[in-house]
């Protein structure tokens, strides 16, 4: 994108770019809800353990990560705003065929399938987040991935309803999922040109390196707390806590509630203290609720639990990027690029690795971890601090 060239007709308003964002993370997010919320059906269905059930979480994962330099290369190719759009129906199209699966080996393929829709739509709405971002001239992610956080609530909200009113994934989905998607789909249909990158010299994948290693791993910390809640709170509720299937689904719709507000407060929050300090209390409150689940396994201590999750690992992320995008040492493009690799890959990987430590030990052990990861992200919120 060049200074003398606009990516957006004259017409169109800082407010509808920002909405049209909002609509395409909030798509990406309600679809992975409707998949969240009905994760212990889909285990009862095909009869699947904890370990069973992390190996199949590990091939979402998988597709994602394969996705990842695909849809980066694609964004490049034809623009992040139309590769964008187009895995928006790839992403409604694999959850549908989710619930058509008749047994475990084409789960296992519709969940790789649903994993790379869902990772490459991550990269490439990031992509054109960015651009109108930059078009806008205003700070705006932070906002974005709240809308992300709304949408999964929504989709995991009418979990709880599907499920009260004992109603198939299949159903459900095509309920729920078709017409929400159609409706922010046309929200966020706005006309956009992309720039584009077709001989791009750049690498797909970047290690950060130095202190933006730190800021990666306060990353890998939060979104594998995240990954965990988003595919494993529902299980988690059911077996540990004893709570009834719908009381289930309210657990992720409650933690990603609370990840909207705080990700809406998030911009207030670091400009009246700092990055560093957001993040190390913010740490100290995702382990104190992931404790609390562990050592008071009852389903309301569990939900305020679930609360103090969502107060703690909101910020991180938005925290992170940020951080990267302003490092002084490489370009914004490199250090985003190392970072989201930390962030999204322990978001995929972190479920899969709940359910085999959960298989070794237990579920309770599991939760366990996720308040060590916290601590950790308060050990290394210094690296927030920018270097000049």
């Amino acid at each position: 994108m060049t200074a003398t060239t606009s990516p957006a007709p004259e017409t169109l308003s800082r407010r509808a770019g920002w909405l049209a964002i909002a609509a395409m993370f909030a798509i990406n997010g309600s679809i992975f809800g409707l998949w969240a919320s009905r994760i212990p059906a889909f285990k009862a269905t095909h009869d699947l353990n904890h370990a069973e059930l992390g190996g199949l979480l590990l091939l979402l994962a998988a597709g994602a990560i394969c996705a990842f330099p695909l849809a980066g290369r694609l964004a490049d190719h034809f623009g992040a705003a139309r590769v964008t759009k187009a895995f928006v129906f790839a992403n409604l199209i694999f959850v549908l065929a989710l619930a058509l699966t008749p047994n475990v080996w084409l789960l296992g393929a519709a969940l790789f399938l649903f994993g790379a829709a869902h990772g490459g739509m991550d990269v490439t709405m990031n992509a054109w987040g960015a651009e109108v971002e930059r078009w806008a001239k205003r700070p705006q992610m932070s906002s974005y991935h709240a809308m992300w956080s709304l949408g999964a609530g929504i989709g995991a909200a009418s979990g709880f309803a599907a499920i009260s009113l004992n109603a198939a994934p299949l159903t459900h989905y095509v309920i729920v999922g078709i017409p929400l998607t159609a409706l922010l789909f046309w929200l966020g249909n706005i006309p956009w040109t992309s720039p584009l990158n077709r001989d791009s010299k750049a690498p797909i994948f970047s290690i950060p390196k130095g202190q933006l290693a730190l800021v990666g791993l306060l990353a890998l910390g939060a979104s594998m707390g995240e990954g965990a809640m988003a595919d494993w709170s529902a299980v988690y509720l059911v077996d540990i806590g004893g709570a009834p299937e719908n009381w289930a689904a309210m657990g992720y719709a409650i933690f990603s509630v609370t990840m909207v507000i705080m990700r809406l407060l998030g911009d207030w929050i670091t400009h009246h203290t700092s990055p560093q300090l957001a993040a190390r209390g913010s740490g100290l409150v995702a382990a104190c609720g992931a404790a609390l689940t562990v050592l008071f396994p009852v389903p309301p201590v569990m939900l305020v639990g679930f609360v103090m999750m969502g107060i703690g690992y909101a910020l991180i992320f938005p925290l992170a990027f940020s951080r990267a995008a302003n490092d002084p040492h490489q370009s914004p493009g490199k250090a985003l690029a190392g970072t989201a690799t930390f962030g999204y890959g322990g978001m995929l990987l972190g479920p899969p690795l709940i359910g085999f430590i959960a298989n070794a030990t237990s579920l309770r052990v599991s939760f366990g971890v996720l308040a060590v990861l916290a601590l950790m992200i308060a050990v290394l919120s210094g690296a927030l601090r920018r270097d000049e």
